[in-house]
C-alpha cells in the first residue's frame, strides 16, 4: 500500500492511475490536524485541486487505537449521499481506490476558514450556528426520504471502534462513577435505530466558504441515533464555552441557538419525540469523553479537563430535562 504522504510514491500512483497525465507534476502540501488519516491537498497545473485522504489503521493518538482502514470507503459513500441531498455543502467525490484505501474530493476554494479555528479566536457569528443546525436536521430529514439510505449505511462497525468504544466504554472505564450511566445510555444507542448519523458533527469538521458551511468527514455516517450528532456537537460548544471565559455566555447562547434552529427541521418526525432527553444524556457523556476518553480536547489544559470531569459527575447524578436546563447548569458550575 502506498503512503500518499510520500511525494515521489504519491505522484507515481496518480500518474499510473491515470487520474493525471504522465508529463503532469502536481504541487503536494500534507495536512495536518487529523488523527486518522493522511491528508494531502493535491494542487494541479489546471487550476483545481484534490484533498486526498487514506484511513490509517493505528490512530495517531497516545493510547492505541485501532480501525480498519476500509473505513474509507464508508466516507466515500457519504459525499456521494451529501451530493445528492445537499449539494452544496459538501465536496464533491472525484475518484476511490477500494486497493489502496483513498479518495480524492476536490478541495474547498480558498478563502475558507476552519469553523473549530474561528471558535476558538472567541468569533461566534449566530449566523453559521443555526446554519449548523439546520444542516443537521435537514440530513436527518432528508434520511428518512431517501429510499436507499439506510439500508447504505446500516453497518455501524465503524461507529463502535471510532466513538463507542474509545470515546464511551473507554471513558466508562476510566471513571468508574460514570459506568451505570455510560453502558445504559451505550445500550439504547445500540437499540436505536432512527435515521442518518454522521458521527463526527463537530465545528473541526466545518469549513466556513462563501458564507454557508461545508461539512467534511463522513468516515462514522451510518444509520443509528440521532441523538448522537447533537450530543457530539454540543460538547464542543458548551467544551468552549469552559475554555474560553470572556466568550463564555456567547457560546452558551450558542448551544441555544443551534438547539433551536436544529429542533425547527425535525420537531414534526417521528424520532423527534424523545430526541431532546437522549441529545441531554449524550451531551454529558462526550463531555466527559472529551476529557476522559482516547481522544480529550487539545485546547482544555489538565485542571479544566478535571474540572469539567467533576461537573459531568454532578449532572450525570441529577440528569437535566431539556437542553437549555444542560446548558444553564453546567456554564453555573464552571
Amino acid at each position: 500500500m502506498i503512503d500518499i504522504e510520500q511525494g515521489e510514491a504519491l505522484l507515481a500512483y496518480l500518474r499510473a492511475a491515470e487520474h493525471i497525465a504522465v508529463d503532469e507534476t502536481p504541487v503536494f502540501h500534507n495536512l495536518a490536524g487529523g488523527v486518522s488519516n493522511r491528508t494531502v491537498l493535491v494542487e494541479r497545473a489546471d487550476g483545481s485541486a484534490w484533498v486526498m485522504k487514506q484511513a490509517l489503521e493505528k490512530l495517531r493518538v497516545k493510547v492505541d487505537w485501532f480501525s480498519s482502514p476500509e473505513r474509507i470507503h464508508r466516507e466515500a459513500a457519504g459525499l456521494r449521499w451529501m451530493q445528492k441531498a445537499v449539494p452544496d455543502y459538501s465536496p464533491p467525490l472525484v475518484f476511490e481506490d477500494e486497493q489502496e484505501h483513498l479518495l480524492a474530493m476536490m478541495a474547498v476554494p480558498q478563502p475558507h476558514i476552519n469553523w473549530k479555528t474561528q471558535l476558538l479566536q472567541g468569533v461566534v457569528e449566530q449566523v453559521y450556528v443555526e446554519q449548523f443546525g439546520w444542516l443537521l436536521g435537514t440530513i436527518q430529514r432528508l434520511a428518512l426520504e431517501i429510499p436507499e439510505t439506510r439500508t447504505l449505511f446500516a453497518d455501524r462497525s465503524f461507529f463502535e471502534s471510532l466513538r463507542l468504544e474509545p470515546y464511551y466504554s473507554y471513558s466508562a472505564e476510566q471513571v468508574p462513577e460514570s459506568a451505570a450511566f455510560i453502558n445504559g445510555l451505550i445500550a439504547d444507542t445500540r437499540q436505536r435505530d432512527l435515521t442518518l448519523v454522521h458521527g463526527d458533527y463537530s465545528p473541526k469538521n466545518v469549513l466556513i466558504y462563501d458564507s454557508r458551511l461545508v461539512l467534511l468527514d463522513y468516515e462514522v455516517i451510518h444509520w443509528g441515533d440521532p441523538a448522537f450528532d447533537l450530543g457530539f456537537s454540543l460538547t464542543h460548544l458548551l467544551s468552549k464555552a469552559h475554555a474560553l471565559p470572556e466568550q463564555r455566555a456567547e457560546f452558551a447562547g450558542a448551544a441555544r441557538v443551534y438547539w433551536v434552529s436544529y429542533w425547527a427541521e425535525v420537531r414534526d418526525l417521528a424520532f423527534a419525540a424523545d430526541v431532546e432527553g437522549y441529545a441531554v444524556r449524550h451531551t454529558l457523556a462526550c463531555l466527559l469523553a472529551r476529557v476522559a476518553g482516547r481522544s480529550p480536547l487539545e485546547y482544555l489544559d489538565a485542571e479544566q479537563r478535571a474540572h469539567q470531569q467533576v461537573i459531568v459527575l454532578k449532572l450525570m447524578a441529577d440528569v437535566p430535562v431539556t437542553v437549555d436546563e444542560l446548558v444553564e447548569r453546567f456554564i453555573q458550575k464552571l
